[in-house]
């Protein structure tokens, strides 16, 4: 069973949720929050799977609220699915940063929102198919102070890590990945859990960041994988 908390300060969009969520044999609603500081508090308290997260919410915002969640260790593994109504919301990028697993627009069609919810519970990365180029590009332009391109902050990886970890940032999946590299879905498998380990990373939203945080995936390009000098 999927565990789903539901963060958003309209209750009518919560009770919507819930409804939609607790039609489905395999997810159920452990809580509901109606502003990051009580999203956070029930995180740590229920232990959801998955916490939809709404980003603009009164008191703590939906962004601090899923920094605190990612950081404490009480939640290690709750994942943060966030919620947007715009398609380019400025906040978007902070979530990602933040450790958000992916993000979807309060417009999705049900069963995407369902598909979603156990995508990430299952530990990928989730970025909704109508705006992933958009945000990947858009994020990658938009880069925390002092941020470089920076290869020792992949030294750990080999030089199929570093491939598996291009096309992740790429937005491949697992089975496109194997197809590309014409490698086994196991051994894809292990490529990505040994990046997740050497990096520390949360999920693969964690990768897509870090492969365009290091250079090794910039905006537009479709040349191949950067090799260590």
């Amino acid at each position: 069973m999927i565990r789903v908390l539901l963060a958003d300060d309209q209750a009518l969009v919560r009770a919507g949720f819930r409804v939609l969520i607790e039609s489905e044999p395999d997810l159920e609603v452990v809580g509901e929050a109606a502003d990051g500081r009580e999203a956070y508090e029930l995180a740590v308290a229920e232990q959801p799977d998955v916490v939809l997260m709404d980003i603009r919410m009164p008191n703590v915002d939906g962004i601090a609220a899923t920094g605190q969640i990612v950081a404490d260790e009480r939640a290690a593994g709750v994942r943060v699915l966030v919620l947007t109504t715009f398609e380019l919301d400025e906040y978007v990028f902070q979530a990602l940063r933040a450790g958000a697993s992916g993000f979807l627009l309060k417009d999705t069609q049900p069963t995407e929102l369902l598909a979603a919810i156990r995508l990430v519970a299952a530990g990928e990365a989730l970025l909704s198919p109508r705006v992933t180029r958009t945000v990947i590009a858009e994020f990658a332009n938009r880069p925390e102070p002092g941020a470089k391109a920076d290869d020792a902050a992949l030294a750990f990886l080999t030089d199929r890590e570093r491939e598996v970890l291009t096309l992740i940032g790429r937005g491949l999946s697992n089975g496109e990945i194997s197809e590309t590299l014409v490698i086994g879905a196991a051994t894809t498998k292990t490529h990505v859990s040994r990046i997740l380990s050497k990096l520390n990373a949360r999920d693969r939203a964690r990768l897509v960041v870090t492969a365009y945080e290091t250079g090794l995936v910039t905006p537009g390009a479709d040349a191949g994988p950067r090799r260590q000098p």
